[in-house]
């Protein structure tokens, strides 16, 4: 994503690039020619207002005046806001039809993209890409491209009208177009840089507070109320210079147009007062002449917005194109295959986050059906990312896993993992009601019935409290569950993964944060769950793996032990005072 240090003046790339993106929305043409129709019929009747001013004063100056010329005039400014309106909704339909579109584009996009990629880049960032910079595009169509549009029809129109009007008046007038450009153009430029480094810097600010708030309950109770205080304040300090610097720029410019406008007309009025008065123009044609020069004033304006506009939508356009263009994960590539009853091989897998910072080197072992099989060790020994290499989020730097004789990578990402059922300490759930939990990410979860979701939750041990909630299966959990207890949502998460009846369970200290009580419960279901299914763990106690048919001991991401727990008491040092502090503790 590009940030605000890399500002730049949208190029013809920057265009073309915009242009293509909003095409590939599949906008309909019919009804683009629909709103620039009603735009040109709009400017028609705007252009057609002067003219009728002037045969209406002419009228009266020469006793010519009458009932249809009345009726003409209102007739126009009639049919020019019918025109007007008409052309603002259709084309303001069809930016909402834009915006609909890529916000699904990068919605459907984003949830596709690996985990990798939410590595390098905050959530409130993305979050930023699918609402603001969507709808600065969306602004830019439906509102500033008509304005621009109409400008161009505008000043083509008046131009004619007036060089068949009086050409010399004409050219008075234009001399003022050249001086506002030379005046202008720098300052609209600086203008445009400061106003991409606000959007870039508000897109910041929101992912800060958007962490922040989801974090409430850690922001309290660590008491760093202060903390974020200062650090929003800074930000806001921060958005509140940029606007300062945006608002200099706009005090300069505002009273230069205003300025020269208005010396254009003192000028066009003496000017066009002597005519009159010779007699080489009429009161009408003057008048209109101003009405004229009010309608060139607009479509100046327009232009300048128009452009500073399209230069935050080249920069949206460039964020929303890079996330776009992002490689998603392969879900439908590969085949569809049961892993049941086949062995998990670890081949020589080495892994990285980062080059030259190896976090597994070689790591080799098999894991039989129905086998339990821990990992323990000192903390980032590399354990959590033998999980994610397991749940694929990231893919080896080398090496292989099988299950069997088959690599993982050839069975399709959807096929994989649901046949994978994960319990974390974690015990992450979604905004929703306990059905919705139960049943995420299965397919059909509409058609599953109620004595089917009573049945797992019974075997979680989670039907006895789900039973008292007012509204039972439909209760609302809050965000993130936050209504249930660490327990409750544990035994939530172990009746889903119960659920969907998966092959391998992947279970990462699931009792670790839980009262003992709620661990006695939770482990009860656990074992019902592990029982004919290949199982992996991770262990922070070394008791909740003493029955492990196989422990891994994993340290600087290496492999240095593996065995029954009695096995690793005799040959592995380090194991060995692990489980005499532990053990001896419990």
């Amino acid at each position: 994503m590009q940030k605000s240090s890399e500002l730049k003046t949208p190029t013809k790339n920057d265009l073309k690039k915009f242009t293509q993106l909003i095409w590939s929305t599949n906008i309909s043409k019919g009804l683009i020619a629909i709103g620039l129709a009603g735009s040109l019929l709009t400017t028609f009747t705007q252009l057609m207002i002067p003219l009728a001013t002037q045969q209406f004063i002419d009228g009266i100056e020469f006793d010519q005046f009458g009932p249809w010329l009345a009726a003409l005039i209102v007739g126009i400014f009639i049919f020019q806001v019918i025109f007007n309106g008409f052309s603002n909704y259709v084309l303001h339909k069809i930016g909402q039809r834009v915006v609909a579109s890529l916000r699904s584009f990068l919605w459907n996009k984003v949830i596709k993209l690996p985990v990798s990629y939410f590595d390098q880049y905050a959530s409130g960032e993305v979050v930023s890409r699918i609402t603001n910079d969507t709808t600065i595009v969306q602004n830019l169509i439906s509102s500033f491209f008509p304005q621009f549009i109409n400008g161009i029809l505008s000043l083509f129109g008046i131009f004619i009208i007036l060089v068949l009007m009086d050409w010399q008046m004409t050219l008075v007038m234009l001399t003022a177009v050249p001086l506002a450009l030379m005046l202008t153009r720098p300052l609209g430029k600086k203008i445009a840089k400061v106003s991409r480094e606000m959007q870039d810097e508000t897109a910041s600010f929101s992912g800060k507070i958007q962490q922040t708030i989801a974090e409430i309950r850690l922001m309290k109770s660590s008491t760093a109320e202060g903390y974020e205080q200062l650090k929003g304040e800074k930000d806001i300090e921060k958005l509140y210079t940029i606007g300062l610097k945006e608002g200099k720029y706009m005090a300069i410019i505002s009273p230069l147009i205003y300025t020269l406008m208005m010396g254009v007309m003192v000028f066009v009025i003496g000017y066009g007062g002597v005519r009159v008065a010779r007699g080489q123009m009429t009161t009408g044609q003057l008048v209109a002449f101003l009405l004229y020069l009010f309608q060139i004033i607009f479509p100046i304006i327009t232009f300048m917005n128009f452009f500073m506009q399209m230069q935050k939508a080249a920069g949206a356009t460039d964020r929303i194109s890079s996330i776009l263009e992002e490689k998603e994960e392969a879900e439908e590539q590969g085949e569809d295959r049961s892993i049941a009853d086949l062995p998990i091989i670890f081949d020589q897998v080495s892994f990285s986050y980062e080059p030259e910072k190896e976090v597994l080197k070689s790591i080799s072992f098999e894991a039989l059906p129905g086998e339990k099989v821990a990992f323990a060790g000192p903390s980032g020994g590399g354990k959590s990312t033998l999980f994610a290499l397991l749940e694929r989020f990231y893919t080896p730097d080398s090496g292989e896993i099988r299950a069997g004789e088959v690599s993982i990578e050839i069975i399709s990402l959807n096929s994989w993992r649901s046949q994978i059922g994960y319990v974390s300490q974690e015990n992450a759930m979604m905004s929703g009601t306990i059905r919705s939990n139960v049943c995420y990410g299965l397919p059909d979860a509409d058609k599953i019935s109620d004595e089917r979701l009573w049945e797992v939750l019974e075997m979680a041990y989670a039907k006895e409290f789900v039973e008292q909630f007012p509204g039972k299966l439909d209760e609302p959990v809050g965000e993130r569950g936050l209504k249930l207890s660490g327990g409750q949502r544990q035994r939530i998460n172990i009746a889903r993964a119960f659920l969907r009846d998966p092959n391998i369970l992947m279970m990462d200290e699931a009792t670790a944060s839980l009262d003992s009580q709620s661990e006695e419960k939770v482990s009860s279901a656990l074992k019902n769950l592990m029982k004919g299914r290949t199982t992996f763990v991770i262990a922070h106690r070394l008791s909740t793996i003493v029955d492990a048919d196989k422990i891994l001991f994993i340290e600087n991401g290496q492999l240095t032990g593996i065995g029954k727990h009695e096995e690793l008491m005799k040959t592995h040092p380090l194991y060995k005072s692990f489980a005499h502090q532990q053990l001896a503790d419990e």
